[in-house]
């Protein structure tokens, strides 16, 4: 690890192509960009992974460096970008998405993890009071209280197709709004180390 930052000259080389100041950009930077990769990722294999995609990005784009700017701003842009890439591809796999967040429970410390929980209960319950009111009467009912869709239906004096029908909406806007929150909100959880 180097402890030296790249002067002009050296970014005019690596601009040039120069190989020897490429190297010693990557000595530079590699750690830091590991560890920014890794606060979003929890994975070292795929954090070393962002690191080398980071330089390839990096070289290939060096025509666009200015020499009187410090490389790491431009570094870190392009390692965020490939990181939050990398999570919506964990994302879309359930496996690689609770792998993701079981190393992420264990990295976090229980009150940063209580906290995310709060916010989602809070963010959870502004959806609830956002649906229409015999929705949210027959959400409450049915999940807070444990009420059957029979014993809701006799006490609204409604079918209990109607009930059912209420909490397949309920429970559709609650998953929509959730699973459009929810790269959001584990974004924030991971983001806050």
């Amino acid at each position: 690890m180097y402890n030296q930052l790249l002067y002009k000259e050296d970014i005019k080389r690596l601009i040039a192509g120069d190989e020897t100041a490429f190297r010693l950009a990557y000595g530079v930077y590699s750690e830091k960009i590991y560890k920014l990769a890794y606060r979003f990722l929890k994975d070292p294999d795929l954090s070393a992974e962002i690191v080398q995609e980071t330089f390839i990005t990096f070289w290939i784009n060096r025509d666009k460096l200015d020499p009187d700017v410090d490389l790491w701003p431009y570094l870190h842009v392009i390692t965020k970008r490939l990181s939050i890439n990398s999570l919506k591809q964990i994302y879309k796999s359930t496996d690689n998405l609770k792998l993701l967040i079981q190393r992420t429970i264990l990295e976090h410390n229980y009150t940063d993890e209580h906290v995310a929980a709060d916010d989602l209960k809070i963010f959870t319950q502004k959806i609830i009071d956002q649906l229409p009111r015999q929705q949210q009467l027959v959400f409450k009912l049915s999940r807070n209280e444990g009420l059957s869709y029979k014993e809701i239906a006799d006490r609204l004096q409604i079918s209990q197709h109607t009930v059912r029908n209420h909490m397949i909406q309920a429970l559709k806007t609650l998953k929509t709004h959730l699973k459009s929150a929810d790269l959001i909100f584990f974004l924030v959880m991971i983001i806050r180390h």
